[in-house]
């Protein structure tokens, strides 16, 4: 008797412990369950790669790995489709439009020095994307209405810009057109520069505020051969009165002057930084683009989906429901089928929920609706091998046998087909779970946990819990297991 207590003990400290684990680590929980975006992107071809490969797509993979994390998006998750397609899943992020431009861009750096005779261009097109810039920037903060007449662009202004960057479009001074003045200002400032002298070559960007205050810049160091390119560039423009153009996917971003005292050996350090008027949120999205490092391959979103946490509230309130609600029928049958042994049985099955979520909180597993189907699913395995040591637990007492050797030959001779059932349903979760995705892999990932579990609380919890009970002698009758109808007279 003492024996069973001490097992019995050891039980309850392990349930104690899983209490603990699920107070203290909260779930993670999937795009279904708590809600976000997710995009579907495609990697194009170019005129040098005609044919995009299984390494290709991973290196772009790769870079979007680094720009999500970047994002601060925890639980996310990226994978292949296809041949030629990336599914990004974002759980809590409700902001598709910033994702898509941080994630659709291609993120090439270029460094260029401004052509001989543009000054007069530049510094026209420089004041168009100034005005713009500076009416738009108050617009999307909310400071001044679309019907607010003293911060717009005048007439003139309009005609102007129509005329230089080539808009024939009809357009006032809402907020698309003046985002569309601005965009096409920076790709025409672009063009009045050079080819591109280097490409951004760097080993960290960062963001921080500028000096006066007013708004926030991105710094760049480059590694050994970028820091020698910088130099000579510099070294080159070096009171020379040209500009020097920092060039993002073919805009220009920011235009900066380098002084006559850089003539000599240009600008040395490795460091450079990048300013343009950035409010906090710009110079942190173009850190986490340039950090992530330019696609060795264009993308194209195809598809961009947002779940809302309000849909996510009710996956996971139709599941939680579901799931006590198998449990409940689960019980009801075991208790009326077995009768005492099948209130262990659900007790047992207690502690194996318990001790799978427990698990799943300090794994951790990311939750998703097909991974609580796995966990479901799994709940039918663990009252599988509860009915295969039942069933043999009667045969034993129908023919004749003590109630105590026949449970101890329930257990034992029903071992080889417990085994022999998780085993295989095993070897279905790895399958799945190395040659599925994405939601497939979290089905059986759970249902692998839930397997293994199943045989522990199977072959150990239940079997304590019926030789702890039987050390009471009130509880060892033969019609707690079987009607007295199924007795050998």
């Amino acid at each position: 008797m003492a024996r069973q207590q001490g097992w019995f003990a050891l039980l309850l400290a392990l349930a104690i412990a899983a209490s603990s684990v699920l107070v203290t680590f909260p779930f993670q929980l999937g795009l279904d369950l708590r809600g976000g975006s997710q995009l579907t992107l495609e990697v194009k071809t170019t005129q040098e790669i005609q044919k995009i490969d299984r390494d290709q797509l991973e290196a772009v993979k790769a870079v979007m790995d680094l720009r999500v994390n970047g994002l601060g998006v925890s639980e996310s998750t990226i994978q292949t489709v296809g041949n030629n397609q990336l599914l990004v899943q974002l759980p809590g992020e409700q902001d598709p439009s910033r994702a898509s431009e941080i994630l659709g861009s291609t993120a090439l750096l270029e460094f260029r020095a401004q052509k001989q005779g543009t000054q007069k261009q530049l510094r026209e097109l420089q004041l168009i994307k100034r005005q713009a810039q500076a009416i738009l920037n108050l617009g999307k903060s909310g400071s001044i209405r679309n019907e607010d007449s003293s911060l717009k662009l005048d007439e003139d202004k309009i005609a102007l810009a129509k005329q230089t960057l080539g808009i024939s479009t009809s357009g006032t001074n809402d907020l698309e057109f003046l985002e569309e003045i601005v965009d096409l200002a920076r790709f025409k400032i672009a063009e009045l520069f050079e080819p591109a002298a280097f490409t951004g070559n760097l080993i960290k960007a960062g963001s921080r505020q500028e000096q006066n205050g007013q708004g926030w810049e991105v710094t760049l160091s480059f590694n050994g051969e970028g820091a020698d390119q910088f130099s000579k560039l510099t070294q080159s423009l070096a009171g020379t009165g040209r500009l020097l153009g920092i060039v993002l996917d073919g805009r220009s971003i920011s235009e900066a002057t380098v002084g006559e005292q850089f003539k000599v050996a240009g600008i040395t350090g490795g460091a450079a930084t990048i300013s343009g008027n950035f409010n906090v949120q710009e110079a942190r999205d173009l850190e986490v683009k340039l950090d992530g490092g330019s696609l060795p391959l264009p993308v194209e979103i195809l598809q961009v989906r947002t779940i809302g946490p309000t849909l996510g509230a009710e996956n996971i309130k139709r599941s939680l429901i579901s799931a006590l609600l198998g449990l409940l029928l689960v019980a009801i049958f075991m208790i009326t089928i077995y009768r005492l042994a099948g209130l262990v049985a659900v007790f047992a099955l207690t502690l194996y929920a318990l001790f799978n979520l427990s698990t799943y909180a300090l794994i951790p597993i990311t939750l998703t609706l097909p991974g609580i189907a796995g966990f479901i699913l799994s709940i039918g395995m663990a009252v599988d091998a509860n009915v295969l040591i039942f069933e043999r637990l009667k045969s034993e007492l129908r023919n004749g046998n003590t109630l105590i050797r026949s449970i101890e030959k329930g257990f034992s001779q029903a071992f080889s087909s417990i085994v022999d059932g998780h085993l295989t349903t095993l070897i279905s979760c790895i399958a799945l779970f190395s040659f599925g995705t994405g939601f497939v892999k979290g089905f059986a990932a759970t249902l692998a946990i839930g397997v293994c579990l199943s045989l522990f609380t199977a072959l150990t919890c239940t079997r304590t819990l019926l030789r702890f009970l039987m050390g009471y002698q009130f509880l060892r009758r033969y019609t707690n297991f079987i009607s007295a109808s199924q007795l050998p007279t």
